[in-house]
């Protein structure tokens, strides 16, 4: 009886120890997070290359291929602000020249991959038969296509700081370009 006894308080005690080590089993874990952040930020330094044309009062038209520079920065989770530097070489009949151009942009996110955007600023040619101040305004559209590459359609009016000019249209030329990024 003394052994029988014995026998059910260690079988009693196995269940109960067996039970206890089975609670430390649970292993606790993070929870996963609900919102995780895009492939694409537009924050920071980007530069590439731009091609399209200048297409001045009447029927003349300019080709052209040139680089920019620039840093983004998001001011409120859709608005993004930034400003760049732009240099482009103008393809002129028998007289080439260049524009450089330092603009500000503001622009809103509409989704994590397209940035809509308007620019302005100043800026000077260089060459050609004599230099002026410009000034452009104008927008574009820039699309994410990888974790660090976008494409970018912009369209700038050009407008020219002469007194004497005898044209009073507020812009004189219109720019539109064609450019993919690297942003670093």
């Amino acid at each position: 009886m003394f052994v029988r006894s014995l026998t059910h308080g260690v079988a009693a005690t196995a269940l109960l120890v067996s039970g206890a080590s089975a609670a430390d089993l649970i292993i606790p874990t993070a929870p996963e997070p609900i919102y995780e952040a895009a492939g694409f930020s537009w924050d920071g330094l980007y530069a590439g290359i731009e091609a399209g044309g200048v297409f001045v009062d009447g029927d003349d038209t300019t080709g052209l291929v040139g680089g920019i520079v620039g840093v983004n920065f998001t001011v409120a989770d859709p608005i993004v602000v930034g400003i760049e530097l732009q240099a482009d070489y103008l393809f002129l009949d028998g007289d080439d020249a260049g524009l450089v151009l330092a603009l500000g942009r503001v622009g809103a996110v509409v989704t994590d991959s397209v940035l809509v955007y308007a620019a302005g600023g100043v800026g000077t040619t260089v060459g050609g038969d004599d230099e002026e101040g410009i000034y452009a305004l104008g927008a574009g559209v820039e699309v994410a296509l990888t974790d660090s590459v976008s494409l970018r359609g912009e369209v700038l009016g050009l407008g020219s700081f002469d007194d004497d000019d005898v044209n009073d249209d507020f812009f004189d030329a219109a720019k539109a370009t064609v450019g993919v990024f690297y942003h670093f």
